[in-house]
C-alpha cells in the first residue's frame, strides 16, 4: 500500500463507504475510485466485470449493500438476499479474475447464531440457527465471507471479511420504513417535539411533546459503532495484513434498547412519554462482539456512544431536507 494505490469503493455515497472515502483522504490516499449506482449497477456481472476491464482497481472495499431494519428485513426478504449476494459475488468474482491485491468484505454481526454465546467470537459463525427477522441479509452476508475464506484458502490472496456491530453516525438511514434502531429513534424523538414550541414557554413545553412508540419490550442488550471508527479500522486494515481470514469490528460494550432510547430521548431534548409496543418482535436477545482479535491486532473504537448519537444529530439537524431516505 501506498498513497498512490488504485482503491476502489463500492457504495461510496452510503454512510459507511463515504466515511471510508473520507478517512483516506484524510490520510493522504489520491487515488480513490467512487460510481454511483446510475453510473454502475453492481447487481449485474456484464457492467462490473467491463468496470474492472477498464479501471483495474489495485485494492476493492465493499462497501455496498442493501441494508435495513427489522420490518425492511421482514418485508423484503427476497431482495434482501438476492440483491445483496448479486452485490457481492459480482464485486468478489470480478476481484479475483483481476488480480486485486487486497479486497476487504464488509459484513454484519447478524451474521452469528441467535443464541450464540455472548460475546460473539468469530469462531461461533455456522454453529446455530439465525434471527429470523433477518436472516435473508444474514445469509447473504455469510456467503461473502466464505468466498472470500476461499479465495484466501485457494489462490492465497489477502481478502477479509470485518464483521462491524450494529452501526450509527453521519450520513445514516432516517427512513422509518428502513432504518436501524438508532437513527429511527432519533427521529421519532425529534419528530415529537412540537414546532410551535418556540412560542412556549419551558414547562408549558415539556407537556406539549407526544409520546413516541417504540418497537419491543426495551430489553435486547445492543452493542453499538460510529461509522468513522468503522472507516478507521478498514484503514487500518488495508494498511495491515492480517492473519485471518474474518474479524468482529465493535466496542466490546452494550446496553439495553431501554438505555439506548432514555439516552438518545435526552440527546434530543424530548420529554414526553415512551411507550414500548411489545406486541413487535425484539429480535436478537443480545448481540455483544468479542473485538479481542482486533485489540490484539492493534485497534480500537475511539468515540464513545453519548459522544457519537451527540454528532449524528447534529447531523440529522444540518440535513433535514435531503437526509437519505431509502426506497424499496
Amino acid at each position: 500500500m501506498n498513497k498512490t494505490t488504485k482503491i476502489y469503493i463500492a457504495g461510496h455515497r452510503g454512510m459507511v463507504g463515504s466515511a471510508i472515502w473520507r478517512a483516506l483522504e484524510a490520510k493522504g490516499y489520491t487515488h480513490l475510485i467512487g460510481k454511483t449506482s446510475k453510473e454502475l449497477d453492481l447487481k449485474s456481472q456484464p457492467e462490473v466485470a467491463d468496470f474492472f476491464e477498464c479501471e483495474k482497481p489495485e485494492v476493492v472495499i465493499d462497501a455496498a449493500a442493501r441494508v435495513g431494519g427489522i420490518l425492511a428485513n421482514n418485508n423484503y426478504p427476497y431482495q434482501f438476499l438476492m440483491e445483496n449476494m448479486q452485490i457481492q459475488n459480482n464485486l468478489i468474482d470480478s476481484s479475483l479474475k483481476a488480480d486485486v491485491a487486497k479486497f476487504i468484505f464488509l459484513g454484519s454481526s447478524c451474521i452469528y447464531p441467535k443464541l450464540a454465546p455472548q460475546p460473539l467470537k468469530e469462531e461461533y459463525l455456522l454453529t446455530g440457527p439465525l434471527e429470523p427477522t433477518n436472516e435473508w441479509y444474514a445469509i447473504a452476508k455469510i456467503t461473502g465471507v466464505k468466498a472470500c475464506e476461499a479465495i484466501r484458502k485457494q489462490f492465497g490472496k489477502d481478502y477479509i471479511s470485518l464483521m462491524p456491530t450494529n452501526l450509527y453516525g453521519t450520513h445514516d438511514n432516517f427512513d422509518l420504513t428502513t432504518s436501524h434502531v438508532l437513527p429511527a429513534m432519533i427521529r421519532k424523538f425529534h419528530e415529537a417535539k412540537q414546532p410551535q414550541l418556540s412560542m412556549l414557554s419551558e414547562v408549558e413545553a415539556d407537556k406539549e411533546h407526544l409520546p413516541v412508540t417504540l418497537w419491543g419490550s426495551g430489553t435486547p442488550m445492543r452493542e453499538f459503532l460510529f461509522v468513522e471508527d468503522l472507516a478507521d479500522a478498514v484503514v487500518f486494515a488495508l494498511e495491515n495484513k492480517f492473519q485471518d481470514n474474518l474479524y468482529n469490528v465493535g466496542t466490546g460494550v452494550d446496553l439495553t434498547i431501554k438505555e439506548l432510547a432514555e439516552l438518545i430521548q435526552k440527546t434530543v431534548g424530548h420529554t414526553g412519554e415512551i411507550i414500548w409496543d411489545s406486541s413487535k418482535p425484539d429480535g436478537t436477545p443480545r448481540k455483544l462482539m468479542d473485538v479481542s482479535k482486533m485489540t490484539d491486532a492493534g485497534w480500537k473504537a475511539k468515540v464513545g456512544l453519548e459522544e457519537g448519537i451527540k454528532r449524528t444529530y447534529e447531523w440529522f439537524l444540518e440535513n433535514q431536507e435531503n437526509f437519505k431516505e431509502v426506497k424499496l
